[in-house]
């Protein structure tokens, strides 16, 4: 009986020790589960010395900007702002004027804003009205205090006007390069910020006063707020970018707008229509004071080059590989590297998102579609520039990632990283030969600028001296150049049969005038040529090694007072003359002379 009592009584102990087993067996699960809930919502945590099983919430994320980088921190402002500022600087100073376009459309009529003299095209005709005024009075908010601050000196307003523009590109990189680095890594941010400072494109670009180029500042900033997650900021400059620049640029902006649309709809859509709104409603209300009738430039633009009127074949068709010579000229590899962006990127999908993509994507819609038109120019490429610098940013980034796979071989280690060592070296070559590039246009077309400058210091002719140009109107740096004491400057016959610029008439109207010598079809004005050549002061020509003699030739009426070097572009091999080699440039090239002659006895 005691020992059924006894025994019995083990059983209960038994039992009770199982009982407690168990229940210390489910406090160590709910502990062990809370603990890996901690560890989910602090995967970064690592105070606790415990050991534990490796998952995949305890693995660290790698940034996919790669090989270290760490997303979302990204590069400070200062570098990008000190090296782009520096650049941008460099090119405000020493940048030539590459197109005509430019001075005749944009620095003559805003000198005729700021001093009541200068050229008038046909399409700032108020029959036509092709070109906003609002675009101009945009450049005035610099323009105009820097001719009050340095009246005579006009110069100087022109490099005013130069650094503003550089300034907005400063901006514009500085925030693309900043998102590129918060978004994806340092190393393509840094790869982007270099090319976008010493590419030879976006060297020239960046101070080109042309809507081209205010719409190439547009893309970089609203590439830049799209990746920073700014959709309806984006939207905004895009819009600014295509209705105070250029409106063909539209096209150019669509993805983005797209994307930004799909991610937020009320807010990018109201964020878009009514900057669209605003600057629609300034560009009526400054045209109409300026043009003196109701007119939308923006609307007849895009009527003229797209809806039947357009004429813009009459001033030069190129083939279609135009703008990919053109693209290879001004970013070499750069721009190689570029076209194979959409081949990397499949593989590439780890380091980048699809947003690189959207931001990307427009430089191959623009090359074809600009590709497909008759009319090309160089200026038309600009919004797209900053883009060719990312994607080829990209693609550099990415050489190594073109070696990794889920099996590693040694093969495919050493391979990834003779990639990686390659990177520097593609970069390097890239903005060496920039440089040549950059070094061979500025001193080998440098001339009409520098000649012109020589002209203030020949006052002693007196007031209501003029200035002659023959067939070098099409260099004419602008009337910034023209000191006070020349009273015109009239274009003489030596064979051009188009349409010139003439002087802004402010006995018909200024510039709400439509004079009757102008016209949209290129064709020459009986008035636009001075007959009287002995009325002539001053003469600029351009001296080249061919059979026929020059006015400045005749050395019993001209005496020259300055002569520089210009390059022979018919007479100098193509590679040579587009990339400066040392010694070669110089042997290989052929040169004429830039001069400003004055006539003897005066």
């Amino acid at each position: 009986m005691l020992l059924h009592k006894e025994h019995e009584g083990q059983k209960v102990k038994s039992k009770d020790h199982s009982d407690r087993l168990k229940r210390r067996r489910v406090e160590a699960v709910k502990l062990a589960q809370l603990t890996t809930r901690q560890r989910r919502l602090l995967p970064s945590d690592s105070s606790s010395s415990s050991p534990s099983p490796y998952s995949k919430t305890d693995k660290p994320r790698r940034s996919r900007g790669g090989d270290g980088d760490e997303k979302g921190k990204g590069l400070s402002w200062f570098m990008p702002l000190l090296a782009l500022g520096i650049l941008r600087y460099i090119s405000a100073t020493s940048n030539i004027i590459h197109d005509c376009d430019e001075v005749f459309n944009y620095w003559e009529p805003v000198h005729f804003l700021l001093y009541k003299t200068g050229f008038q095209t046909w399409e700032y005709s108020s029959e036509f009205a092709l070109r906003s005024y609002l675009y101009l009075i945009f450049h005035n908010l610099v323009g105009l205090p820097a001719s009050l601050l340095f009246g005579e000196e006009k110069v100087r307003v022109f490099y005013a006007v130069r650094f503003f523009l550089g300034l907005l590109s400063v901006v514009a990189d500085a925030v693309l390069v900043v998102a590129l680095s918060r978004k994806y890594g340092n190393r393509i941010a840094s790869y982007a910020l270099a090319t976008l400072c010493l590419t030879s494109g976006c060297f020239f670009a960046s101070t080109s006063f042309l809507p081209s180029s205010f719409s190439m500042y547009a893309m970089s900033l609203a590439s830049g707020l799209f990746l920073l997650e700014k959709h309806g900021l984006a939207v905004s400059v895009a819009t600014v970018g295509v209705i105070l620049g250029w409106p063909f640029s539209v096209l150019a902006f669509l993805p983005v707008t797209i994307y930004s649309l799909s991610r937020n709809f009320k807010k990018v859509f109201l964020s878009g229509a009514l900057t669209s709104l605003v600057l629609l409603a300034l560009s009526l209300l400054v045209d109409h004071q300026y043009y003196g009738r109701w007119v939308s430039s923006v609307f007849n633009l895009l009527l003229y080059n797209i809806a039947g009127g357009g004429e813009s074949h009459l001033y030069g068709t190129e083939g279609p590989l135009f703008y990919l010579w053109n693209g290879f000229n001004n970013f070499n590899l750069c721009f190689v590297l570029a076209l194979l962006f959409p081949v990397i990127f499949p593989l590439s999908r780890k380091r980048f998102s699809s947003e690189l993509l959207v931001v990307i994507s427009p430089l191959y819609i623009w090359i074809c579609f600009m590709s497909l038109q008759p009319h090309k120019e160089e200026r038309f490429l600009y919004p797209v520039y900053p883009l060719i610098c990312v994607a080829a940013s990209a693609v550099i980034e990415s050489f190594p990632s073109l070696f990794e796979s889920e099996y590693k071989t040694t093969l495919k280690d050493l391979a990834a990283n003779v990639a990686k060592f390659v990177r520097p070296i593609v970069l390097s070559v890239i903005l060496g030969i920039s440089h040549s590039r950059t070094f061979s246009l500025i001193h080998g077309y440098g001339a009409p600028i520098e000649v012109y400058k020589i002209l203030e210091h020949h006052d002693e002719v007196g007031h209501g001296s003029v200035l002659c140009i023959g067939s070098e109107w099409h260099r004419f740096p602008s009337s910034f150049f023209v000191p006070e004491f020349v009273g015109e400057v009239r274009w003489i016959d030596d064979g051009f049969d188009g349409l010139l610029p003439m002087p802004f008439n402010s006995t018909l109207g200024g510039t709400s005038a439509a004079p009757s010598y102008f016209n949209n079809k290129n064709k020459a004005s009986e008035e636009q040529y001075l007959r009287d050549l002995d009325a002539c002061t001053f003469l600029v020509e351009l001296q080249l090694s061919r059979p026929y003699p020059t006015r400045g030739n005749d050395l019993s009426k001209w005496e020259v007072i300055a002569a520089l070097p210009y390059l022979d572009r018919e007479l100098s091999p193509s590679f040579y003359r587009s990339f400066f080699i040392p010694h070669l440039w110089h042997e290989k090239n052929v040169f004429g002379m830039y001069k400003l002659l004055k006539r003897i006895g005066r």
